[in-house]
């Protein structure tokens, strides 16, 4: 496989685009004044930014903006509802309407999903909330390094956009190692750390070193795992292999690896075509020789990788480079879930199938998984039970709640939903798999 190459009227390069810049950048390469227009619109709602990899590398122009790369990353109107793109468009004439009317929307879509601002955050000693850390599951901690809260370029489906739109109150960041290093001193159960944001890999790497000198400090043993989310190798590969403190930052990751830790790098793949480019193999073979373990994830959504066959060759090319399937999600309950949503069984399907095509070595992806406020429900297929009743096969993968993890559960069938919050249990033993179940129509 090849990257796309198509003929560019300028290059984008190094930089990136966000804001207004997006609308004119579709504008000179498609030709179409609406579908700029409504880039304009939406990008005033939800965020977006691309790299100049994206935009010269990835996107196959002549196909916008049906190709799936550009449904990836760049604004549509049926990202919100017709209502919602109205407002907001008749509000562009005036700052003050555009605000409130943006804010709106930004409510209606959810922003933190799963009680990411209520249940997530852990408390210190006094009882105040610790700015920058997650603890969900007892043996993992999320750590969301302020400098690191943004990308090279913005997933459309990211169920953490609320990060992104500039508005304190809805974002999560830290201001250095010290809390999170207080904290883990506090809770030796936990042996994974999970730094995530946006994307780590944004940062230089004297900005991400504190962090790793601190894990690697006395006191910390019990931190045997640490792991980093990222999108740089398929988003900016050149900050493996070209950035002018690439070097320094990959004996970082190394130093990690020569104390005895285990470094794994969760990468978020979402089509194949991201792992085509030479610059790409170039960046995952550089991480790989940190001694890292490379692992991938992402949601199946519409208009990008909808099917059995586009999974099946991107976790093939996975593995032939060294990366192990590990997550097939299900697009979460917030932002643009009306335009990549599907059904869950359908979500299934797609995995099911691609499971089916490849050889053992590529069926490490769990899925379809949801990733609720309880915990991460895996759909493990449909089943009919006896008296001919169809019904949806559950387990959770993690809970909050460790005694759930790993027993079947069943929920009644439902050809339409997509989400867990659709979904009823089917009996009573189920309904202590469903928090809130006892209340009037289901969860």
């Amino acid at each position: 496989m090849s990257a796309v190459h198509t003929v560019a009227p300028s290059p984008v390069g190094t930089r990136t685009l966000s804001g207004r810049r997006l609308a004119a950048l579709v504008r000179e390469r498609c030709g179409d004044e609406q579908l700029a227009h409504d880039v304009d619109v939406v990008a005033r709602i939800l965020p977006f930014k691309v790299s100049g990899h994206v935009v010269d590398e990835l996107i196959d122009w002549s196909r916008a903006p049906d190709d799936p790369l550009y449904r990836l990353v760049f604004p549509h109107r049926d990202m919100v509802t017709p209502d919602q793109y109205t407002a907001v468009e008749r509000a562009l004439a005036s700052p003050g309407a555009l605000r409130a009317a943006v804010a709106e929307v930004r409510r209606q879509l959810n922003p933190h999903p799963g009680d990411q601002l209520t249940r997530n955050v852990p408390h210190g000693p006094d009882g105040s909330p610790v700015d920058g850390l997650q603890h969900k599951y007892a043996r993992t901690v999320l750590v969301f390094p302020r400098q690191g809260q943004t990308c090279h370029s913005y997933c459309a489906y990211c169920f953490r956009w609320a990060q992104f739109v500039g508005e304190p109150d809805l974002r999560m960041a830290d201001d250095g190692p010290a809390a999170m290093t207080a904290y883990l001193r506090r809770h030796p159960e936990v042996t994974d750390v999970l730094f995530t944001g946006g994307d780590p890999l944004v940062m230089r790497a004297e900005m991400l070193r504190p962090y790793v000198d601190a894990l690697l400090a006395p006191g910390l043993e019990h931190v045997v795992t640490v792991r980093i989310g990222t999108k740089a190798p398929l988003f900016h590969p050149a900050r493996l292999t070209a950035a002018p403190d690439a070097p320094a930052l990959l004996r970082l990751l190394e130093r990690v690896v020569a104390a005895g830790r285990h470094l794994a790098v969760m990468l978020h793949i979402s089509h194949p075509r991201e792992l085509a480019p030479d610059t790409t193999r170039a960046a995952l073979a550089a991480l790989r020789g940190t001694g890292a373990q490379l692992r991938s994830q992402a949601p199946v959504i519409r208009h990008v990788n909808d099917s059995a066959e586009t999974w099946a060759e991107s976790w093939r090319v996975q593995v032939a480079l060294g990366v192990h399937p590990y997550y097939l999600f299900v697009e979460r309950d917030t932002g643009a879930q009306r335009y990549f949503g599907l059904p869950l069984h359908r979500a299934y399907e797609i995995h099911r199938d691609a499971v089916e095509a490849l050889s053992g070595l590529g069926r490490t992806a769990r899925g379809p998984v949801m990733s609720t406020t309880e915990g991460k429900v895996i759909v493990d297929g449909v089943t009919e039970l006896p008296g001919g009743e169809r019904a949806f096969a559950l387990r959770y993968l993690q809970a909050r709640e460790s005694g759930l993890v790993g027993r079947p559960f069943h929920a009644h069938w439902d050809a339409q939903a997509q989400w867990w919050s659709q979904l009823r249990p089917l009996g009573s033993y189920d309904r202590r798999f469903f928090p809130g179940a006892d209340r009037e129509g289901g969860p």
